[in-house]
């Protein structure tokens, strides 16, 4: 029989270094590495950028963009925010992790002062790429002629990521007094101040308490996980059912929006201060996250599932804080094709859904670019080892990088 000429599969060889590099991960991965808490840190992360590219739109009116939802169109989209506002997740998080870093640090001997450091220094090391890059951006479409009012809607959305990072902050600095913080005492302020809003008639601006006291309810649940307070089954599913048939209650008898996010016109904000209705939502997530956890630690024994959850945490904050940018580049870059739809239009039926699904791939590559420009800032400088092949294979191979945050991220 004639000898057969071997088919060159290029694909085959591009799924077996993908499949390397994901065992390379797994088995750098400290044995003790509760694999949940990355995944629902990855999972709350994606959730939130998904949900933006969702439920934002920019709208061309002539030379001026306004901010738009299809929210307010289409209020039976309301859905879309209980799915992808994940928010309380990544507090529920970020609490978990604060008071059981704290613990191990102090049990180390490191001071308050060395920890706090360590934990805010890449928090915010990123954010000055983006302050700096906007800066620059906004002074020059000022001086090109742009429009006040459309610079100020860029600007605005792009900066909207760090009222987060600074009320993240000021949380895990609160850290050594929240260790014990039973997270009913949050929950407290928050009833009472939306009683006092909306059933006194008090002052709008007394919502702006549960800026601080709403993310402080799941915040301190993270702490209640790591007292070992939350590892029964019944936990999870008290937050679940408990934090679902209030919500429901609130938005059915209570008046409160069932929408989960800010909807722009919109009489009352769920998100924006933090209403009892978003906290008792939060609940619910919570409840969900801690249920789940232990199918997620079988899940993120796959090899290629946890190396993709480890690349996410690598990047939170860059991914985190660049998707907007990533949305208005792509919708100011296609003005120039002029009014494209789900990207220049108006958000106001199903034609414009299904074009803005189309447009998601979009926003993920131009993510991708900002990712490859400014996750050094994340990530930290190179190291110079005096050996340029390290240096090279380390830092510009993603599967060495995440296999180091493996380690200790």
């Amino acid at each position: 029989m004639p000898e057969t000429t071997p088919v060159h599969r290029p694909w085959q060889g591009i799924r077996q270094g993908i499949r390397r590099g994901a065992e390379r991960v797994d088995a750098a991965t400290p044995a003790g590495r509760d694999r949940a808490v990355d995944a629902l840190r990855a999972f709350a992360i994606l959730g939130v950028v998904l949900g933006h590219w969702l439920v934002t739109a920019l709208v061309a009116d002539g030379g001026t963009l306004h901010t738009a939802s299809p929210l307010q169109r289409m209020p039976w989209l309301a859905p879309i925010s209980w799915a992808f506002q994940t928010l309380a997740v990544f507090f529920l998080v970020g609490g978990h992790v604060a008071t059981r870093g704290y613990t191990s640090a102090r049990a180390r001997g490191t001071t308050y002062g060395a920890w706090l450091a360590a934990r805010l220094s890449r928090l915010f090391a990123p954010v000055a790429a983006v302050l700096a890059l906007w800066a620059v951006a906004a002074t020059a479409l000022l001086l090109t002629g742009a429009e006040f009012a459309t610079v100020h809607t860029l600007v605005k959305l792009a900066l909207s990521p760090l009222w987060f990072l600074l009320v993240f902050a000021a949380l895990t600095a609160a850290t050594p007094l929240l260790l014990r913080l039973n997270p009913l005492w949050p929950l407290a302020v928050v009833l009472h101040v939306d009683l006092l809003r909306f059933g006194l008639g008090g002052p709008s601006w007394l919502g702006w308490v549960n800026l601080a006291a709403g993310w402080l309810v799941p915040f301190t649940l993270g702490a209640a996980w790591t007292r070992g307070e939350l590892d029964s089954r019944r936990a999870g599913l008290l937050l679940l059912t408990g934090g679902t048939a209030t919500t429901a209650l609130l938005v059915a008898f209570a008046g409160y929006p069932a929408s989960m996010v800010g909807v722009p016109g919109a009489a009352v904000s769920n998100l924006n201060p933090p209403t009892l209705a978003v906290v008792t939502f939060g609940l619910a997530q919570c409840g969900l996250a801690l249920l789940l956890r232990d199918r997620l630690r079988r899940a993120m024994r796959r090899p290629l599932a946890w190396a993709v959850v480890a690349l996410v945490n690598l990047s939170a904050m860059t991914i985190f804080l660049w998707h907007q940018t990533a949305l208005m580049a792509t919708t100011a870059t296609g003005l120039l094709a002029g009014r494209l739809p789900g990207l220049h239009t108006w958000p106001d039926g199903m034609t414009w859904v299904a074009a803005r699904l189309l447009w998601l791939p979009v926003f993920a590559l131009v993510l991708s670019v900002c990712w490859a420009a400014f996750r050094a800032y994340e990530q930290g400088p190179r190291r110079v080892t005096g050996r340029r092949s390290r240096v090279v294979r380390v830092h510009r191979d993603p599967h060495a990088r995440a296999a180091k945050a493996a380690r200790g991220a």
